[in-house]
């Protein structure tokens, strides 16, 4: 009997055993099956994008809580408002130097036009109550100002940044890569999207900036994917990013030597649409022989203002959280398949008025208060929240 007890309590104890190593073989294959998705996201993958000036803790912040990289505009209009002003970088300096300072990578958007250049329109269906640029700086002396304006913010950010050379004190950050205009697509941004004419102004960019920088990267604009989502708009008052792209294409020969990266701007009700809008992209990219381009996300988000027939982007504040939490883990998951190189997240703070959503898409209230939505970028950013 003693014999058999120890035989049985033997067993028990190989039993056991067995079972711990079994669940200890089963947490590494789950571990190393989570692993490649985030192996997969690239350096600086998560950023956002702020609607106002951020202070340099807020800065801090954003950095602890996972955000390395954050976009934000150069506006021509702003740095050169009269044909024979000297561009005044002062602002952009500012915004440079917080960002370096908390160690948070800039990815800059060039675009607008002075009226000296280019004459503003009223934005289609408005009343005229808002005004765009009539159309893109890309002929006479607005197409030549556009070029000395876009290689100038290289010779001053870029690797060689006169910047640089004349603030020892901020840690070295020169940006690599440049953003060329916003929503071409969609009237808000000019008054008459035109799908040529913006291909001329990538080319036409790209020489400029190529001129200062050889090894500078160019983003297109941020294509919104489906603008009539958001409202009845049908050329000319906008085209979907894959109708804009695939007549760009068609009307600029040899435009896919002149940039690095597609941008998109996948507004949608749900996060579920995200991945037949990237595939319909990714489809036309292979078409036109340009299926190596990376791809960049460069506003993606919701609104945690309460759900309303006016808003289809207002989701509560859980919603909204909700919603970043699915887009994200698709986001990550399909980076590598993808070719997603950055994510950013609409936006940083709210901003009431600034646009129908703009007031609620914030992962911070005004006065800096964090939402669920920040909680759960940090989760897949992997920073701390406070």
């Amino acid at each position: 009997m003693e014999h058999q007890a120890s035989h049985s309590h033997s067993r028990r104890r190989a039993g056991a055993l067995a079972a711990l190593l079994a669940l200890a073989a089963t947490l590494l294959a789950s571990t190393a099956l989570a692993a490649p998705a985030r192996a997969a996201v690239p350096s600086n993958f998560w950023g956002a994008v702020p609607q106002s000036s951020l202070t340099l803790p807020q800065l801090e912040r954003l950095k602890r809580g996972g955000v390395d990289s954050l976009r934000f505009s150069i506006d021509w209009a702003a740095i050169q408002p009269s044909p024979r002003a000297e561009l005044a970088w002062g602002g952009v300096d500012d915004t440079i130097e917080a960002f370096a300072k908390a160690g948070i990578e800039a990815l800059p958007l060039l675009y607008g036009a002075p009226r000296w250049a280019v004459p503003v329109a009223a934005v289609p269906g408005t009343g005229g109550g808002s005004k765009a640029a009539a159309h893109l700086p890309v002929a006479g002396r607005a197409g030549s100002g556009w070029s000395a304006f876009a290689r100038q913010a290289v010779e001053r950010y870029g690797p060689r940044g006169s910047f640089w050379a004349e603030h020892p004190e901020v840690p070295r950050d020169p940006i690599h890569t440049w953003q060329i205009w916003n929503e071409p697509n969609f009237k808000y941004f000019v008054a008459r999207p035109n799908p040529g004419e913006y291909g001329q102004l990538v080319k036409r960019s790209a020489r400029a900036i190529h001129a200062a920088d050889l090894g500078a990267k160019i983003v297109l604009g941020g294509l919104f994917a489906r603008p009539g989502e958001a409202g009845k708009f049908q050329p000319p008052r906008a085209y979907s990013a894959v109708e804009f792209l695939e007549l760009m294409f068609k009307r600029t020969p040899g435009v896919a030597a002149s940039f690095d990266g597609v941008a998109l701007h996948p507004y949608t009700t749900s996060y579920l649409s995200i991945p037949g809008e990237i595939e319909e992209l990714r489809k036309l990219l292979r078409a036109r022989g340009a299926g190596s381009k990376g791809l960049w996300l460069t506003e993606v988000g919701w609104s945690s203002e309460p759900p309303s027939r006016r808003d289809a982007f207002a989701k509560g504040l859980q919603g909204q959280a909700s919603q970043l939490s699915g887009a994200f883990r698709l986001l990550r998951n399909n980076a590598a398949r993808w070719r997603l190189k950055q994510v950013f997240w609409f936006s940083v703070d709210d901003l009431p008025g600034a646009c129908n959503f703009c007031g609620g898409s914030g992962l911070f209230k005004r006065g800096f208060k964090p939402k669920p939505a920040w909680r759960n970028f940090v989760h897949f950013a992997g920073g701390r929240a406070s």
